[in-house]
């Protein structure tokens, strides 16, 4: 306790470190207040069907992501999704078109013009959920529309404002990145998660209390002991690192030997962090903005298997987009080749591997290898929430049970506490934990 208050007080006296995390709370704040600001020529009151359709299922776990800001037919209701949706496509044809792969090689001019590209995408599929959404709204909770308000009027000017307040929330993102602490996107979703907790929680030990035939008080207890287990295998998965040993030569420069000593790459067994699953996640709700969100009862049934979370298909795909967006990502991120030069022109080479092609042959098939029970692991954790469902555990509590929930609250938490760690390391003072040191998602150790 002592030294959790003293670690306080050595973050409050770092000046940068302290505005950004006021900056951080004030964005958050403000985010959070604009969730509860309803579109205009909508009676909050008058909600109540729509509050119990997203209640379950896919549009649950879809308000979820948007913080109860769906929900609440707030001016934030369509969230950060469509901008993580806009990234995929983006990033996919840095893949496979060659005029985005020049762009990717053109460095920040080539970055930046890739963002607005992804902007522009951004707005374009606003533009499609937008009426989507208000449509779903006018069906689930037409009396909550003041009836002296015109459709036609009230349609092109909410798709606007529903366009600009999800395009506002990555601004409040990006600024929180720039200069708040962690990155803003994900904390942003973070938040949003985070506020369903509470009432999720206070659901679930409401339902067994109330009911003896769910297992009562000690039911309730052993939920909580697999939830705090499946949490630590997540940090497990988020954390782990599996580490290559480097040896550098000896060079001699002004009479003096440097170098020699050894060193170690260390390579993350789960490279890509939670950018798989939330990646997964968002092609996962394409079917529901297909259809429409108003429609689900009457799509046939493969298209209700693809938007009922607790089916074997959508669990199926899901699994195994998260495998093949996990190489994905990892190659996107890791490049072996890069490393290899870097070492040979710092005179470095992995013992028994010869520098350069082989170098990076040999960084290429030990990243395949750890990547593939990583991205199992993943999979597997994300899909969990399907299988507490069967046991009983209410549809909001159960999205805790790994899935993208707890994977991007481990996530972000994590990578948020590593960017405290490198303020307080810098000037000096002791670090977050005892042992001096914690991971986030660069993988490496801060000491």
């Amino acid at each position: 306790m002592k030294k959790s208050i003293e670690t306080l007080k050595n973050i409050w006296n770092i000046e940068e470190l302290r505005n950004r995390i006021l900056i951080t709370v004030l964005f958050v704040a403000i985010y959070r207040f604009g969730s509860y600001v309803v579109l205009p020529g909508i009676d909050a009151n008058m909600l109540t069907r729509l509050h119990e359709q997203t209640g379950e299922g896919l549009m649950a776990l879809l308000n979820m992501f948007s913080g109860g800001a769906f929900s609440n037919a707030s001016i934030f209701a369509l969230g950060i999704m469509p901008y993580i949706s806009a990234s995929i496509v983006i990033q996919l044809l840095a893949i496979a078109v060659p005029y985005f792969q020049k762009l990717q090689r053109e460095g920040e001019s080539g970055r930046r013009k890739i963002n607005q590209y992804t902007r522009y995408l951004t707005i374009f599929i606003l533009l499609v959920q937008g009426p989507s959404y208000l449509i779903n709204l006018k069906l689930t909770a037409g009396a909550a529309l003041n009836a002296s308000v015109d459709w036609t009027l009230f349609m092109i000017t909410s798709t606007i404002i529903l366009a600009a307040g999800s395009m506002f929330v990555l601004w409040l993102g990006e600024r929180i990145t720039d200069k708040g602490i962690g990155n803003g996107v994900s904390l942003i979703i973070m938040i949003g998660i985070i506020a369903r907790l509470p009432q999720s929680f206070i659901q679930e030990l409401t339902t067994r209390l109330a009911s003896p035939g769910a297992g009562g008080l000690m039911m309730f207890l052993f939920e909580i002991v697999v939830l705090l287990g499946v949490t630590a295998a997540a940090i497990l998965l988020v954390r782990g690192v599996r580490k290559v040993p480097v040896q550098y030569a000896k060079q001699t420069v002004g009479g003096k030997q440097y170098g020699g000593a050894r060193q170690y790459i260390p390579l993350k067994v789960n490279a890509a962090n939670v950018m798989p699953i939330i990646f997964a996640q968002a092609i996962m709700f394409i079917p529901i903005t297909i259809i429409g969100f108003s429609k689900v009862d009457e799509a046939n049934g493969f298209m209700r298997a693809l938007v009922d979370h607790t089916s074997f298909l959508y669990n199926f795909i899901f699994f195994m987009l998260i495998l093949l967006f996990t190489y994905l990502y990892t190659a996107i991120t890791i490049n072996p080749t890069q490393m290899a030069e870097d070492m040979k022109r710092n005179n470095g080479f992995i013992p028994g591997i010869k520098p350069g092609k082989s170098t990076a042959e040999y960084i290429d098939v030990i990243m395949s290898r750890i990547t593939l029970p990583g991205s199992i692991f993943l999979g597997v954790i994300a899909v969990l929430p399907a299988f507490a469902g069967v046991f009983g555990v209410q549809p909001e509590f159960a999205q805790f049970f790994g899935g993208t929930s707890l994977l991007i609250l481990v996530g972000v938490v994590l990578d948020t506490l590593q960017q405290v760690e490198s303020h307080l390391v810098m000037r000096h003072y002791d670090g977050l934990l005892s042992s001096g040191r914690i991971k986030g998602r660069s993988g490496v150790a801060a000491y």
